[in-house]
This record gives C-alpha cells, structure tokens and sequence, in this order.
C-alpha cells in the first residue's frame, strides 16, 4: 500500500466489496482519499463518507465494514491487516453503534423507565382516566359497549338464557320492582343465564345477568332481591363502564377515540376480565348503599344479601369447581369483607313491607332453567 500527503491506495483486490444490491462479490482496491473511494479494475463503484463507516459483524482475522449512506446490505471485507488499521485511523465513529458498558448502561436505564412508566400507568394512570372519562361517554356510546359486551358474555356462556315462562315472568316482576324504587328507566334489563355459576353481573348500559348457580343457592326472594338492587346500584353509578375502561386498558380507550367499539379486540378482552374483575372497596361500598335504600324503601331488610354471599363464600372456600368457576364466582367479583356485612347486618330491619313475590311466585323462579 503507498501512502501519500493526501491519499493511500491499496493493492490489487485489497479488498471484498459486495454493493447491497446483488449477491456478487467484487475484488476491489480502496483509495483513501477525502471520502474512502472503492474501485473495480481502475473503476470508481462506490464512495463512503469516512464519518457514515461503521463496524458490521466479522470474523476473526477479518475488518467487516458498512456504511450507512450505502444501502442497508452493502458490506465491505478486508483480511489485509495494514488495509485495516489504515481504515480504523480515517473513520471516526467506527464503532459508535457497538454496545459498550455505557450503551448497555443506557439500555438498562432505558428499560427500567418503561417499565416504571407502564407500573404508573397501570396503578394510577389508567384509574385515573376511567374515574374521568366515564361521565363524559355519553349513554347512547355505552349502549353500543353494552351491546357488544353482551354478545361477548352469551358467546362465552352459550347463549343459555332461561325463559321459562312463569319463572320468567316473576324474575321480571321482581327486576321491576327493584328498577322503579331506584328511580331507573325500563332501558335496564335483566335475564337469568342458565350457568351453575354462583355470580351475577351487570353489562355498560344497563344489562343485568342473574346466574342460575347463585339462584339455587338463594333461600328466599330477598337474598336474591338484594343481589340484584346491588347490581342496580352498579348501574346507577356506571361502575362497569368505569371498570371495563380500566380493564379494556389503552387498546379500549383508542378503540372509542375512534368509534371502533363493537368490533374491537378490547372490548371482547376486557368482557373477559369484567366477569372476574375484583371491584374496590368504595365501587361495592356504593353499591351496598343502594341496596340498602331499596330495600329499605320496599320494607325488606339487606342483611339477607350478606347472609347469600356468606353461606356462597363458605361453600366455595372448599371447592375447587370447574375450569375459571372459581375465577368468576360472585364473591371473587364482589369481596364480601366483614366491613360489608357488618354494614348490612347492621341495616337490618324486621320486614314490614308486601313480600316481593309470593311463595309460588318464588318457586317459579327458583325453576326458570330448569321447568319443563
């Protein structure tokens, strides 16, 4: 190799050139100059800005260079060690892009933010919006969520909805009942899903499923009277839109930006999660409120709602049950703590209203999946 004031050239075939765009190789001879100048018998194939070479993977005995004003698969080879070292002088960010101790440094501390960011955003930043944003969808968008959820939650339980029709016929008396002495509109609904599921839950816009596995294990009309006032209260208060947003996640809240909310993945994932999602102390605490007021209003006592859910906690504390039974159980979705049924046994009043349905009235509900 000769070396001048202001250029060096390398021999012949000094080098291997492959340019990015074929699989060819080219023995070429380099030329350093302003600007590493790459030459095919005498011809000029290819110039590389000093400042854009950068080390590619090689093997040992062997300088891999790339640049970044080549395209992405142009490569240069070079055995020759003298060639090389000649290389390394004239390109100061050579090896700028390799991951030292202070890039992997970064790398950690880069990685370390995310996952802080993506720990705030789901402890505080996602609550947050879900307490902000739920009074702001208006009714008619979360009718449409409501809408799409129930599909999702006949999808996943069959479609087994109980019609029975003097079973059914109490259950809607009863429902209507407990709708009017909260003051809401008949676009509340409510249907008994025929699952041995102990549970019940309410859907965004109004939709209130009674499992059949928590009505066999009711003993009497008020039990189940001060399950559905509860699930009411949720209505009231909007508390399964708030908990969809906060379960549905970014995905859901990009969905309704911009109007993809029947068809989108979120909302199917986070039905899912809403049938074993764990509500907070104060979301239950104002739904205990609610059941409290109507049935008090109805002359009835809400300590047969703590008594339910207690004699259902004992039962299920010892069973395993089926795949995801106990995952969606009534207690897993609304914690029964003792501030709650202390609460409720406090509230507790001697009955001196009309009973809400009547023995056979109650029996035919008790049948609704299960009458001929």
């Amino acid at each position: 190799m000769q070396v001048g004031d202001d250029s060096a050239s390398s021999g012949a075939g000094g080098a291997v050139f492959f340019d990015g765009a074929s699989s060819r190789k080219h023995l070429v001879d380099l030329t350093f100059a302003a600007e590493l100048e790459i030459r095919e018998a005498g011809e000029l194939i290819a110039r590389w800005p000093y400042d854009a070479i950068r080390r590619a993977d090689g093997t040992d005995g062997m300088l891999r260079a790339t640049c970044e004003a080549a395209p992405p698969l142009a490569r240069l080879e070079i055995r020759d060690r003298t060639l090389a070292v000649e290389l390394l002088k004239r390109c100061p960010r050579f090896d700028e892009d390799k991951i030292g101790g202070r890039g992997i440094a970064r790398i950690v501390g880069w990685s370390f933010a995310a996952l802080a960011s993506i720990v705030f955003l789901v402890v505080y930043g996602l609550p947050y919006a879900a307490e902000r944003l739920t009074p702001l969808i208006p009714q008619s968008v979360e009718q449409r969520i409501g809408q799409a959820a129930d599909k999702q939650v006949r999808l996943l339980f069959d479609n087994k909805l109980c019609t029975e029709p003097k079973g059914q016929a109490a259950f809607l008396k009863l429902v209507t009942t407990l709708r009017t002495a909260m003051g809401l509109d008949a676009s509340v609904e409510a249907a008994v899903l025929g699952s041995d599921i102990p549970n019940a839950i309410a859907l965004p816009g109004g939709k209130i499923y009674l499992f059949d596995g928590l009505l066999q294990k009711a003993n009497n009309v008020d039990e189940i009277a001060g399950v559905l006032a509860h699930e009411l209260g949720h209505v009231r208060n909007r508390d399964s839109m708030r908990n969809m947003i906060y379960t549905g996640g970014t995905s859901f809240l990009i969905g309704m930006l911009f109007g993809d909310i029947s068809g989108s993945g979120a909302v199917i994932f986070a039905t899912r999660s809403l049938l074993d999602a764990s509500y907070s102390r104060d979301v239950e605490r104002g739904a205990d409120a609610a059941t409290i007021d109507i049935m008090h209003k109805l002359g009835r006592s809400p300590k047969p709602m703590g008594e339910l859910l207690l004699r259902v906690t004992g039962k299920e504390g010892g069973e395993s049950g089926g795949k995801g039974k106990r995952l969606v159980s009534i207690v897993s979705s609304h914690p029964l703590s003792e501030e709650r049924l202390a609460r409720m046994t406090q509230e507790d009043r001697q009955a001196t209203g009309t009973p809400l349905l009547s023995a056979d009235e109650w029996a035919s509900l008790k049948a609704v999946c299960t009458a001929k």
